[in-house]
């Protein structure tokens, strides 16, 4: 008899939402053959022989606060155009089999449990997922809505960090695809010190901040003084009403700006404004303005215009690096990971440039090979 198949688990927080419904439907897809893998950057020839585990070995589970099914929301995805027509059928059973591994998050309004007993109860779900589905491992990723920064002197963890103590108590490698707060907190340094499990974030990088990004780096290598760099993004959907609040905004802002300030060496003059506009569902327009002087100071502008579906452009990242932290565990690798840089606003040190960021990544598909 041959040796069962290894399988691996990928928990999402925000299990509901349109980034973890793209990324199971399209997962699926792509494995049946349906739909090519565009944007998976692991499916391209550098990362063929890395071991990374295939797209037909994954379970998805995870945490939602919300009860309507996958393959209902998936319907959903497909009337808004975000979906192909048709696929929500082509992989039902994927889908309501995913759906049969999410258990409710938290906390909601009137939980009485306090962060120990919530930790608790979400580390019991990752550890009961990943026995009872007999997986090698299963890595957590948040792809929830953005959430406010704590305010000073809270006592009490953020949602996203609960979620993220739950996966470390739980043995998982973790992965903060939002700005929201995750591992980084002084309540769980320590934790995160000692864990000994790989992990990655924060704030995935899909669109604005991608071009962003490339065109930095243009302007200082031709040393091109940028004067001022001001943005504006319109969305709606469930990040549109999440980033109106203002909290969640700033955390969402801050590592697009971050990105402009580590590779001009300083922040330009300018904000980013985001606009939520419920008609457009899951489409978002982003718009840049960058003010900037040429040879004996010419002003001169360039102008930038992102139009797309941020669960389309995030799904294919969150696949990515599901397998690519999956692999980091089975090899035995540990801590932050910062050649994954290429897929974070935010990430854990190394270049910010994203060309300098991909040669990072095929380093790290090295590593993975067992190169080195």
């Amino acid at each position: 008899m041959s040796a069962p198949a290894v399988r691996t688990g990928v928990w999402f927080i925000g299990a509901r939402g349109s980034v973890a419904t793209t990324a199971t439907a399209g997962c699926a897809a792509v494995a049946a053959g349906l739909h090519p893998a565009a944007g998976m950057v692991t499916e391209t020839p550098p990362f063929a022989d890395s071991g990374l585990p295939a797209l037909t070995s994954l379970v998805f589970g995870g945490h939602d606060t919300t009860g309507c099914p996958l393959p209902k929301r998936a319907e959903a995805l497909a009337a808004g155009g975000v979906l192909p027509h048709g696929l929500p059928s082509a992989v039902h059973a994927e889908l309501a089999a995913a759906d049969t591994g999410i258990r409710p998050g938290g906390p909601l309004p009137g939980d009485s449990r306090g962060d120990e007993e919530l930790i608790a109860a979400f580390a019991a779900d990752l550890t009961d997922f990943t026995h009872r589905n007999e997986l090698a491992r299963t890595v957590v990723i948040n792809v929830a809505s953005t959430e406010p920064l704590p305010d000073p002197g809270e006592q009490r963890l953020p949602a996203s960090s609960l979620y993220a103590a739950a996966a470390l108590r739980a043995g998982c490698p973790y992965v903060n695809f939002t700005p929201s707060t995750g591992l980084r907190t002084p309540a769980l340094q320590d934790t995160v010190a000692d864990c000994g499990l790989p992990h990655a974030g924060r704030d995935g990088k899909t669109g604005q901040t991608l071009l962003r990004s490339v065109l930095a780096p243009m302007f200082v290598q031709r040393a091109l003084p940028v004067r001022a760099w001001s943005g504006t993004n319109l969305l709606g959907g469930g990040d549109g009403a999440a980033l109106a609040d203002p909290g969640a905004a700033a955390a969402k802002n801050a590592g697009k700006e971050r990105v402009l300030a580590d590779t001009l060496g300083t922040a330009p003059e300018g904000e980013v404004h985001i606009d939520d506009v419920p008609a457009l569902g899951d489409w978002k327009t982003a718009w840049d303005h960058i003010a900037f002087d040429g040879f004996l100071g010419a002003r001169m502008v360039l102008q930038t215009t992102w139009q797309g579906c941020d669960s389309a452009l995030a799904a294919p990242l969150v696949l990515d690096l599901a397998r690519l932290v999956a692999r980091a565990h089975e090899r035995g690798l540990s801590g932050p990971l910062p050649q994954l840089g290429f897929y974070f606003k935010d990430p854990d040190g190394g270049p910010a440039a994203l060309f300098e960021q991909y040669q990072e990544l095929l380093a790290f598909a090295g590593t993975l090979r067992g190169d080195r």
